[in-house]
């Protein structure tokens, strides 16, 4: 197996916090892999570590071969970073945006075939203010690109974009992992995290406290399904928490979510409690088990954990 990203016990501290705790990892050459966690749980300190940007206090991090807190400049002629925003002259035109960015590589891909990929022919003398959320997306990406990097890091790829932009995001990500590149994405959206991702890891409070396929995953909180209605104000928390097969409960207003183990056995025990309270279970939902289920379980353990 080869591995174009490895982590041994890397960890960073700002101060007396620390924001990675000994954290060890490995990303397969020619994978989409994912890192998701709560706000703060240290995301971006440990991708920043990955690219160069920061230096960890203590372990190693390895990215193509190179100890990348010695040969980081190496490294990063090497790989493509999609920052959740980048600050791009907003006069410029997007021809004229391309030639800059890659006047700071020793090598570049071919420009007209990023401007094929991405499509983005039609908008060479297009300035960049005048593009929507989607096509600056796609010049962010195209940015990324431009070395023609063997690793590509994309932070929050489809953030702000529409259903169908987002949809077309995921395919160009697939696309370039066909090409033979590692993808290295971050993101909130667990949808996305499931639909792109060959293998993720969930961190949580600078620690790696799961990774594996999103199929694994979902599999080790025990095959749960959910169980969603409208929020009525009548129904307990505690009580629903004792419903029998229930293993977490969520509020998400308008709504509550039960995971479950048993969803007959659930759903028999929930009317019984609604009839007992003489209420009513209206927009009823049942799902099958997610990555939103698997974050929400991983990280209500820490957080109980912790407690």
């Amino acid at each position: 197996m080869q591995y174009v990203i490895e982590l041994d016990n890397v960890r960073k501290l700002y101060g007396r916090k620390v924001a990675i705790h000994g954290l060890s990892l490995q990303v397969k050459k020619g994978e989409i892999f994912g890192i998701v966690g709560p706000n703060g749980a240290g995301k971006t300190t440990l991708i920043e570590i990955i690219e160069g940007l920061r230096k960890a206090d203590s372990g190693l991090a390895t990215v193509l071969g190179r100890n990348i807190r010695t040969e980081a400049s190496a490294v990063k002629q090497r790989i493509g970073v999609l920052l959740q925003s980048t600050a791009i002259p907003q006069k410029a035109k997007v021809k004229e945006v391309f030639e800059l960015f890659a006047s700071f590589y020793d090598k570049r891909i071919d420009l007209k075939k990023i401007n094929s990929f991405l499509e983005l022919e039609d908008k060479q003398n297009a300035y960049i203010k005048s593009l929507s959320g989607g096509w600056k997306q796609r010049v962010s990406l195209a940015l990324a690109l431009i070395n023609d990097p063997e690793i590509v890091f994309l932070d929050e790829p489809s953030m702000g974009l529409d259903p169908n932009a987002r949809k077309e995001m995921w395919e160009m990500i697939h696309r370039l992992r066909s090409e033979g590149r590692t993808i290295v994405v971050t993101t909130h959206y667990m949808e996305e995290a499931e639909h792109l991702c060959d293998r993720i890891a969930v961190i949580d409070k600078g620690r790696l406290i799961a990774l594996d396929t999103p199929r694994q995953l979902i599999a080790k909180i025990g095959g749960t399904r959910s169980i969603q209605f409208k929020n009525n104000r009548l129904a307990e928390v505690q009580k629903l928490q004792a419903l029998p097969y229930t293993t977490h409960v969520e509020i998400t207003e308008p709504f509550i979510k039960l995971q479950t183990n048993d969803i007959d056995q659930t759903l028999k025990h929930l009317y019984a409690y609604a009839a007992e309270g003489d209420w009513l279970i209206s927009e009823l939902k049942l799902e099958d088990a997610s990555m939103n289920d698997v974050f929400n379980q991983l990280t209500a353990t820490e957080k109980e954990t912790a407690s």
